[in-house]
């Protein structure tokens, strides 16, 4: 068993097997020792969180929402490591897009979230560049979708 599924396993968390894309994409691409993610949002199970950060859902809730969204990475990312975390370094990149009113200015404190959950998971090696972006609206009414950008061994 590797840290990260230690990790995961004293966390109580168990990464879902990701749904086949809905649309026209692939969940991930891999360029060498880089694996692409395509966003993540906050589906949990089969339920889809749904709100609008300085309306409907507070900031507590929309980083609830980004570390579900972080555990979606996390599993494609297994996923393009055929399984085997032993061949995931580290986060190198997260961005992520929040749904908000023009008001809104804590997207930094939503995405921790997200942020919070990898180094959690893998402590140093889930320390990451970011960007937390503000959106007039995003996919389904979600709050939050992140995507990533993970370093692994061949």
């Amino acid at each position: 068993m590797t840290t990260i599924e230690e990790n995961l396993a004293k966390m109580g968390v168990v990464l879902p097997i990701m749904p086949e894309p809905a649309f026209n994409y692939i969940p991930y691409v891999t360029v060498g020792n880089l694996v692409f993610v395509s966003g993540q949002v906050p589906l949990d199970g089969k339920n889809m969180i749904k709100g609008k950060l300085g309306d409907t859902m507070t900031v507590e809730e929309g980083a609830k929402a980004a570390r579900i969204c972080a555990i979606n990475l996390l599993a494609q990312a297994r996923d393009a490591c055929g399984g085997d975390f032993g061949r995931l370094e580290r986060v190198v990149k997260l961005t992520g897009f929040v749904n908000s009113t023009p008001d809104f200015g804590y997207h930094p404190a939503v995405i921790n979230g997200c942020s919070d959950f990898f180094v959690e998971v893998m402590g140093e090696d889930g320390r990451h560049s970011r960007s937390a972006i503000g959106m007039a609206n995003l996919p389904f009414g979600v709050p939050v979708e992140v995507e990533g950008i993970f370093q692994i061994k061949p």
